[in-house]
């Protein structure tokens, strides 16, 4: 790993932090007034494309560093077998991105009906207390279903997973397929986490902020089905308190 750790990781950093950079840069110095409305309006082809390319490059953002364990464990057996010639970890990259950038054109689909039905304000913020309590209550269990341990033991075991694949692809397609299918079983296990946002704020950075943090953790830490299901029942507990409140 020594030679391919900081080029990987670097890369890994400056896709972050360049989406990050974008997404800080919408939520605090673009003036997004004269594209939005207080009320609901229709609408157009511009804003819906605006509003999709605001949600991959926050996707990219946030779940960047989370994948950065199985890239760098794929670069570490392209450098050791040098003779076969892996496709680039980038190759694999795109397509655990390609993956969320589907979910972020579902996200964008359905922030287009949630403003429609004013469960959100076109300002991208929740319009009731009750609705971010359920949201919350939805997510916590969430993470106390099999379908959630499952996404996470894949997205936690990078080896095993590649292994239960087909091993180490041979041309550019099978990393990008490989990087697909990763990047799904990750949206499985955080789909439910990024709907909080519906509620709480699409552009609220404490909320992206503190979910990102949450992802990563919950892939390192040591005991992640304890760890995500006490996350899930304190999320739980939450929201039964705001809709009660």
């Amino acid at each position: 790993m020594r030679g391919a750790r900081w080029p990987v990781m670097a890369a890994l950093l400056i896709i972050s932090a360049l989406a990050l950079g974008y997404t800080y840069w919408l939520a605090t110095g673009f003036d997004m007034s004269g594209m939005m409305s207080p009320q609901f309006v229709p609408w157009s082809t511009s804003y819906f494309t605006f509003m999709l390319a605001m949600w991959v490059v926050m996707m990219i953002g946030m779940m960047t560093p989370t994948v950065a364990p199985t890239v760098m464990l794929y670069a570490q057996f392209g450098r050791r077998d040098v003779a076969r010639r892996f496709p680039s970890a980038g190759w694999f990259v795109a397509g655990y991105l390609l993956a969320w950038s589907a979910f972020a054109l579902v996200a964008t689909l359905l922030q287009w009906v949630l403003e429609w039905a004013a469960l959100i304000t076109p300002m991208m913020a929740g319009t009731d207390r009750v609705l971010g309590g359920a949201v919350l209550v939805v997510a916590g269990l969430y993470q106390w279903l099999p379908a959630k341990q499952a996404c996470l033991t894949q997205c936690r075991s990078p080896l095993s997973f590649i292994q239960r694949k087909g091993g180490f692809p041979a041309r550019a397609r099978g990393a990008i397929r490989l990087g697909w299918l990763h990047g799904l079983y990750c949206v499985g296990c955080c789909w439910m986490l990024m709907a909080l946002l519906f509620a709480f704020g699409v552009m609220n950075l404490r909320w992206i902020a503190g979910l990102m943090m949450f992802v990563l953790i919950e892939k390192l830490v040591p005991y992640p089905g304890v760890f995500s299901r006490a996350a899930g029942a304190v999320a739980t507990l939450v929201g039964v308190w705001l809709m009660l409140k």
